[in-house]
């Protein structure tokens, strides 16, 4: 059985988004560039694997710390035993990081070091998991960061031209007459709306009546409906979410940020959400989100993974999807070359659905050349010490 000879942590920085869009004005406060963090394992039989923990866009040094500190308790033993490293890592952290910061890094060891055994292997990570029955996934995109009409019909425009049907868009409860033009606008071109609330960094959250408001507002504006409504309650409120889901129509959602399969599951269990959205490299890796697919399927819950980070974060929740029977995932629109670089053609969309990948592991690549494209930038980071710059006055969308 191979052994790991080598762990290397890496931090790099690319331009990311529009300088104009509200979320890097409001949350990169040196300008548009991300930076993203990897683990990378070397095994003794020369393959390498990536990983990814999405730690590192809100805090690159200390994934860096974290991914230093396990480092001793992964080199030298052996590679394709992951459950038992999964194990030994969270040993090593679960005192004081049982949910939270060590959870992403660990999830960037296991990501690793699935895509170094299915390479080794030589198959496609979806395949070491137990095969897939789909041969695509319908796709939704994910954008809608904008406060300017023309932003938006650029978003139209590239949904139109990959044939995805449903966009997903952000607002908040007083984006009223803004959501519902999206809606309109939408309808036009055949595709329908999810709504993003953003209430997983909100503290405190806003509350059930505030967001039924909202729903009820925007519905009276337009005959189009959302077809789902994300993070609408605060992270650690889930019976808000309970009682929404009893209260409107439209399908609610969440979980990008839980960082635990025992969590999530105790939520899907207690009908807290219409389906669930579990992130590879926040839970704890690909074994964690396969284990989400397994319990939902009982209780009735749907899943449709976060895709958020870098190529290795996205695709370690692609393979997941595949090989967990998925039917829905998140297609991330804001423009990141690293990522867009080191996934390649091996990522398609065609007519709105994602291929299932045939290159070995997670099917990513980073060259020498790639790293040193994006050196990483300290100064890159996304803050959730939020400014609000004030979008254009709700009024201004009235159609």
């Amino acid at each position: 059985m191979p052994t790991i000879t080598k762990v290397r942590c890496l931090l790099l920085s690319s331009p990311y988004a529009d300088a104009d869009d509200p979320e890097i004005k409001e949350c990169f406060p040196n300008g548009p560039k991300r930076t993203i963090g990897m683990v990378e394992v070397t095994l003794d039989n020369g393959v390498t694997g990536l990983g990814e923990g999405y730690l590192a866009v809100f805090a690159p040094l200390v994934f860096k710390a974290i991914v230093d500190l396990c480092r001793p308790y992964v080199e030298g033993r052996e590679a394709f035993e992951i459950d038992r490293r999964v194990r030994d890592l969270r040993s090593l952290c679960d005192y004081w990081s049982l949910q939270g910061a060590a959870r992403h890094v660990i999830s960037a060891f296991e990501i690793a070091l699935q895509d170094a055994k299915a390479k080794s292997l030589g198959v496609p990570l979806w395949e070491l998991l137990g095969g897939a029955e789909a041969d695509s996934i319908k796709i939704y995109g994910s954008g809608g960061c904008c406060d300017a009409r023309d932003q938006f019909e650029r978003e139209f425009d590239l949904l139109q031209s990959l044939g995805i049907e449903l966009y997903k868009i952000r607002s908040v409860k007083g984006d009223i007459h803004r959501t519902a033009w999206v809606l309109e606008e939408a309808a036009k071109r055949g595709i329908e709306v999810g709504v993003d609330m953003c209430q997983n960094l909100a503290d405190p959250p806003q509350s059930v009546d505030d967001v039924v408001a909202f729903v009820e507002a925007v519905h009276r504006e337009t005959g189009q409906r959302m077809a789902f409504l994300e993070e609408a309650i605060g992270p650690d409120c889930p019976e808000g979410f309970r009682e929404l889901r009893s209260r409107i129509e439209v399908p609610v959602c969440g979980g990008e940020i839980i960082t635990t399969p025992k969590e999530m599951i105790g939520r899907l269990e207690a009908e807290v959400y219409d389906f669930v959205q579990p992130d590879a490299s926040v839970i704890g890796g690909i074994g964690a989100v396969m284990d989400i697919f397994a319990a939902a399927a009982p209780a009735g819950v749907g899943v449709v993974v976060h895709a958020w980070g870098g190529a290795a974060a996205i695709m370690a929740s692609y393979h997941a999807a595949f090989a967990g029977g998925g039917n829905l995932v998140e297609y991330p629109m804001l423009a990141f070359p690293l990522g867009a670089e080191m996934m390649g053609e091996r990522a398609r969309i065609e007519g709105g659905r994602l291929l299932r990948p045939t290159a070995p592991g997670l099917g990513i690549e980073l060259t020498p050349e790639m790293e040193a494209r994006y050196p990483f930038e300290e100064t890159a980071v996304y803050s959730c010490m939020l400014h609000d710059w004030g979008p254009p006055p709700d009024e201004t969308w009235k159609r």
